[in-house]
Order: C-alpha cells, then sequence, then structure tokens
C-alpha cells in the first residue's frame, strides 16, 4: 500500500480575489497551501487576480480573455482541489472573484472539491462564507469542503498571521477536504480515456 506522500501529487490551484498586493486573503491561501504540502504532495499554482491585469477585466466572455486568463482557467478547470479566496467587500466577493468564476467553464468544477476562504474586516462578515460563497460554488455543481475559513483583521498584524486559533482551523479544513480531492483524483484518472 502506498502512502499518501508517495501518491502522484494533488494539483491544487488557489485564486484569490484580492484587488491589490500585499493582501490578507493571499497570506491566508499561502498558509492555507503550506498545510496542505506537510500533508500530502502537492503541486500548486497561486492565481492573484489582480495581476491578470485588462485581458481579465475588460473580457465580457471568455473568447475575449487573453492566453494567460485562459491559462489560468483552464488551470483551475483542471485542478484536483480548488482553494477560493476573498476578501470581503460590502458584504460579499469582489467582483474579480465573481468575473473569474463567471469565466469557467459551466460544468468545468463539476464533482470537484473546493476549499473556501474568505478575510473581512470583522467578525460580521464571517457568514460570507455560507451565504455567498457557498451558494455559487453549488451552482457551478462543486464539492465544497464542510468547513470553510474565515479570517477578520484582527487575526492579522499586517500580513502576518497572529492567531493560534486560525492554524487549528486550517488544519481542520485540510484535514477534511484531502480525503475528497484524493479519492476524487483517483477516479479521474482511473476513468481518463487514453488519448
Amino acid at each position: 500500500m502506498t502512502s499518501a506522500l508517495s501518491a502522484e501529487p494533488l494539483r491544487v490551484v488557489a485564486v484569490v480575489g484580492s484587488v491589490r498586493a500585499p493582501s490578507k486573503t493571499t497570506a491566508l491561501v499561502e498558509l492555507v497551501l503550506q498545510t496542505l504540502a506537510a500533508r500530502t504532495a502537492t503541486e500548486t499554482r497561486l492565481i492573484e487576480l489582480h495581476t491578470l491585469g485588462p485581458a481579465f477585466t475588460g473580457a465580457a466572455e471568455r473568447e475575449q480573455a487573453g492566453a494567460d486568463v485562459e491559462d489560468a482557467l483552464r488551470a483551475v478547470e483542471g485542478a484536483d482541489l480548488v482553494i477560493a479566496a476573498t476578501p470581503v467587500f460590502r458584504g460579499s466577493y469582489t467582483g474579480l472573484f465573481k468575473h473569474f468564476f463567471d469565466l469557467v467553464d459551466q460544468y468545468g468544477l463539476a464533482a470537484k472539491p473546493v476549499l473556501l476562504a474568505a478575510t473581512g474586516g470583522s467578525d460580521r462578515h464571517a457568514l460570507v462564507i455560507e451565504h455567498a460563497m457557498r451558494p455559487l460554488f453549488g451552482f457551478l455543481q462543486a464539492w465544497t469542503a464542510p468547513a470553510g475559513i474565515y479570517l477578520s483583521s484582527g487575526d492579522f498584524d499586517g500580513t502576518t498571521i497572529l492567531n493560534p486559533e486560525v492554524y487549528e482551523r486550517v488544519e481542520m479544513a485540510v484535514a477534511d477536504v484531502v480525503p475528497v480531492a484524493r479519492a476524487l483524483a483517483n477516479i479521474r484518472s482511473h476513468n481518463a480515456v487514453p488519448v
């Protein structure tokens, strides 16, 4: 029997909907990626949406998006696990975040594990994961991990995470999602049609 560390690496793609850098949301995602890498073999890619520029923001439809945007969309659609993270803006995800997932193929995330994460100014925004993010990914037919991760400004000093409880929450969320991501990746690899 092979261990999880000797298995094929999980292809993990993190999408961060922050509108600028440095970003608390990116800091949270980097912690999640480190925690994943400590638990199982991974190949990771971090997509910070604000870096995609006018070829992304000016695309009303996917066919209008530039090559870099298409590459990012394909990476998400081909991932074994997606980390979807956004700062809270006016009670919901950012416009960049929604625009990106509007361009993802309608079935590109079907049955794909997605770990939801968000940051906000206070704990009053903590339900953004349940009331805004989870319905969006439900529409896309993704499998959202039961535990989302929400951090408020009080958990940070700048972009440094100070609250020790955050590490426990991240560990719990990762422990929930890794077995599902591995199982679904194995099913996909066994059902792949040879070219």
